[in-house]
């Protein structure tokens, strides 16, 4: 199995990995110097591909249409290039966002505009270049490791060299294409070294470090990368592409770049981070290519991953290795001896028709019948009754999360998403009602599970680590409308493949200016523009919605989630944070799922709210079991007289007979 984990610290002139301390030193290098050109006020306004189209025609900018970006000549070159060549800056069709190969510049739309004025006033754009201290001190500690490192290949002694490679599962990888890709091994981090050089094969921008655990019969691959997995871009195998290469496979792991590209002699490229993120970033290197494959694993979340890629390169170009039994990842696939080429050539292709047959899609209801855990979702680690009820966390689904007022939606909501996100979960928090610092002190708090007001001296170390991440947060606050919210969600997806938004809450989405129409209608239309978004971005919403004004003293229900019936309609999941008040002290509370379209299993579990740590969880001492209802309309349970010690044990629950019915 394969397991990521990001937790390298930089210490002073030192690099630590597993354990194991490596020295580095500093040195200097230039990149795109930002400052010189104005930076607008507030949020960068989005910007159209037909925009773009006309502001280059305005400026006699010549230019032709890619898969994915606009090719024009590059500004920033000075000397005059071959005429094949000279369309060397590529920018994105989607965000404005370009990317010059030739000079490795790169900035937003309005960065573009700058520059373009700049030159017209006579200013040489190589001014643009400026140091960059955390980039040089990021370069030169990977060169430093670079050096320290031995090639694989020339490995004094030959069992040590067998060692490794079978620990790594390559014994079967050529010294040729280890030599070819200059894969190295450090002995002082027991790991390989994958380079990461400029586009040129000139100089080295960083690298990535792949060590190997044995854990019993198996074996636990750790990952680290220099710089930080949030600067890390990259493409490993590119500077090995040429000019004339017209098709590419892309696979989620360099092991796996070695076997495809010994098996079959294709031009072969490892995405940077695997199945979580394709940058947009890249999309300019990937633009030569005419068809590109992409081979990312043996499971649904690697189908599904690449079926997302897949959009964002023009599924008209792509075809995708669907997993099955015999289509494992290409490193395996490679060791069993399979015939990796034969593979290739039955990818499916990633574009479809509006209207497709049972015949295209049996081979994906197979993979989820043979699949089953897959396809129920990424399971929660702090909450394993969610797992019982819900089976899982899945993409493409609306959950609507309500609770009483104060019984702390926002703080479960908070650790529900964490739990999520370090897994691997890409997730953007939408905090309306609680502005962005608050939000990720308590979020911090629940991931170090620890008052770090008392632990000052730990806080770098936990937010070195909470900063690896993949979490985003909306910069909006109080009442926002539902576009600029909507926009705002489509970009997080497109930079970031964020695959979990949340958003506390939904009154915030209902303006001032609504204030003259009628506000369920509006609510109505505000809640199936989620249910639309999750549905054709693949992207899961967790929409937070305050209840109606009831009796305090009754339970809520599905009916008492405020608006019309749509939201619940809409809605894949609901889930209710009960907050039972007693007389005597304290309430209880627990989570009812009250709805659950995936297979229908509905029922209760408590919990239990850790002031420290700011978490919630299962009650160890009251071993309360799981409870399954028959509907969330049963009347509520009796109130047990105040001081009763069975009401303080157990949160009130109901539960289903063998007869099938429900008794208290």
């Amino acid at each position: 199995m394969w397991f990521p984990m990001h937790s390298f610290r930089i210490l002073s002139n030192c690099w630590s990995f597993g354990g194991r301390r490596i020295l580095a030193s500093s040195h200097t290098c230039r990149r795109y110097k930002k400052e010189v050109l104005p930076s607008p006020e507030g949020p960068v306004p989005p910007v159209s591909v037909t925009e773009i189209r006309q502001y280059l025609r305005a400026q006699d900018i010549p230019f032709h249409d890619g898969y994915s970006c606009l090719h024009t000549p590059s500004i920033f070159v000075v000397e005059k290039q071959e005429v094949r060549h000279s369309y060397s800056l590529f920018i994105d069709k989607t965000t404005g966002h370009f990317v010059c190969t030739a000079t490795l510049i790169e900035g937003n739309w309005q960065d573009f505009q700058a520059s373009v004025e700049l030159k017209h006033n006579g200013v040489t754009l190589t001014e643009l270049l400026k140091t960059d201290g955390q980039k040089d001190q990021d370069s030169e500690d990977a060169r430093h490791i670079w050096e320290r490192a031995l090639p694989l290949w020339e490995l004094l002694d030959e069992q040590e060299t067998q060692e490794v490679k079978a620990l790594f599962g390559i014994s079967n990888v050529s010294d040729t294409i280890l030599k070819r890709f200059g894969v190295r091994y450090l002995r002082t981090a027991q790991a390989l070294v994958f380079p990461w050089f400029s586009p040129q094969g000139t100089s080295l921008k960083g690298l990535k470090l792949l060590g190997a655990e044995r854990q019993g019969k198996t074996v636990r691959y750790v990952e680290n990368t220099l710089p930080r997995p949030g600067s890390y871009y990259n493409l490993f195998g590119l500077p090995l592409i040429n000019r004339r290469d017209a098709e590419v496979v892309l696979t989620g792991q360099e092991l796996d770049v070695l076997a495809l590209h010994q098996a079959t002699g294709l031009p072969t490229l490892a995405l940077p981070r695997g199945i979580s993120c394709l940058p947009p970033t890249l999309l300019p290197y990937l633009e030569q290519f005419k068809r590109i494959t992409l081979w990312l694993g043996e499971d649904l979340r690697a189908w599904e991953a690449a079926k997302l890629f897949a959009r964002k390169l023009n599924p008209k170009r792509c075809s995708v290795v669907q997993p099955s039994d015999q289509q494992l990842r290409p490193l395996e696939a490679f060791t069993h001896g399979l015939n990796l080429t034969k593979i290739l050539r039955a990818a499916l292709p990633a574009g479809h028709k509006s209207i497709i047959s049972f015949r295209e899609l049996r081979e994906e209801v197979f993979g989820e019948l043979a699949n089953a855990e897959q396809v129920a979702g990424v399971k929660w680690a702090r909450f394993p009754e969610m797992n019982r009820l819900l089976k899982g966390h899945r993409k493409g689904e609306l959950t609507v999360f309500t609770g009483p007022t104060g019984s702390g939606k926002t703080t479960f909501i908070s650790e529900y998403a964490l739990d999520l996100c370090m897994q691997g979960v890409n997730t953007l928090w939408g905090s309306f009602e609680i502005n962005n610092v608050r939000l990720a002190k308590v979020m911090l708090t629940q991931f170090a599970m620890e008052r770090l007001e008392e632990q000052l001296e730990d806080y770098d170390e936990w937010a070195d680590r909470f900063e690896d991440l993949s979490l985003y947060f909306m910069t909006f606050h109080g009442h926002q409308n539902i576009k600029t919210v909507i926009d705002a969600m489509r970009h997080a997806v497109y930079m970031y493949d964020i695959s979990h938004v949340v958003i506390d809450n939904l009154q915030f989405m209902m303006g001032q200016e609504q204030l003259t129409m009628d506000r369920l209608a509006v609510q109505d239309y505000i809640v199936g523009t989620f249910r639309k978004f999750a549905t054709e971005n693949s992207c899961h919403v967790t929409l937070v919605i305050h209840p109606r004004k009831e009796d305090e003293e009754r339970e809520l229900q599905t009916s008492s989630i405020f608006g019309s019936a749509k939201a619940s309609q809409e809605a894949d999941n609901v889930l209710i944070l009960q907050d039972r008040k007693l007389a005597t002290g304290p309430g209880k509370r627990y989570m009812q799922v009250s709805k659950n379209r995936f297979d229908g299993d509905v029922g209760i579990f408590p919990l239990e709210f850790n002031k420290i740590s700011l978490t919630f969880s299962t009650p160890i001492k009251g071993k309360a079991k799981l409870k399954k209802v028959k509907d969330d309309n049963s009347e509520p349970p009796k109130k047990a007289p105040a001081g009763s010690k069975k009401q303080r044990a157990q949160p009130p629950s109901t539960e289903t007979s063998p007869d099938g019915s429900v008794k208290p």
